[in-house]
């Protein structure tokens, strides 16, 4: 039996891939875009909301998420730190244990260059057999096979 691992891309377009129990692979991305006439918290309230829903597919023995340091602007550097406050409070009251892994290490893992384009993360992803729907996506996965392949989280 292996670990199950949930690898995330935060983002109000989360991309997510998961490692159930049986080794199988699961991926997609969700979008958390604000609704017409709700309040700025809506958001995080339903990634929550999909953060529990995930969890009853089975239990979750790790998360793994993308650790952004620069953001191109303020917005999406606020729905950023949002999301992240949510999943890390939301794994501390599950005891989830969580890490953020830098981009650059995900895109050299996946793709040996440190600055991979979309184009090149989707396209690595599709080289390992998935078919990612967009670049969230794909960056999860990549980051999935970088926990599975570089930390003790099981076999």
């Amino acid at each position: 039996m292996t670990t199950c691992i949930l690898a995330l891309d935060l983002g109000t377009q989360t991309g997510w891939a998961i490692r159930l129990k049986d080794g199988q692979i699961i991926s997609d991305s969700a979008t958390f875009k604000p609704q017409r006439f709700e309040g700025g918290g809506m958001r995080y309230l339903r990634f929550r909301k999909w953060l529990t829903e995930i969890k009853q597919s089975g239990e979750i023995d790790a998360i793994y998420f993308e650790e952004v340091r620069r953001h191109i602007g303020v917005d999406a550097a606020h729905a950023y730190g949002g999301f992240m406050a949510t999943l890390t409070s939301w794994c501390e009251h599950h005891q989830i244990p969580y890490q953020g892994v830098p981009v650059g290490t995900i895109k050299k893992h996946a793709t040996g260059k440190g600055n991979a384009s979309k184009a090149e993360m989707v396209a690595a992803a599709t080289a390992r057999g998935h078919t990612p729907t967009d670049d969230n996506e794909a960056d999860a996965l990549a980051l999935l096979h970088w926990a599975i392949e570089t930390q003790e989280v099981g076999a």
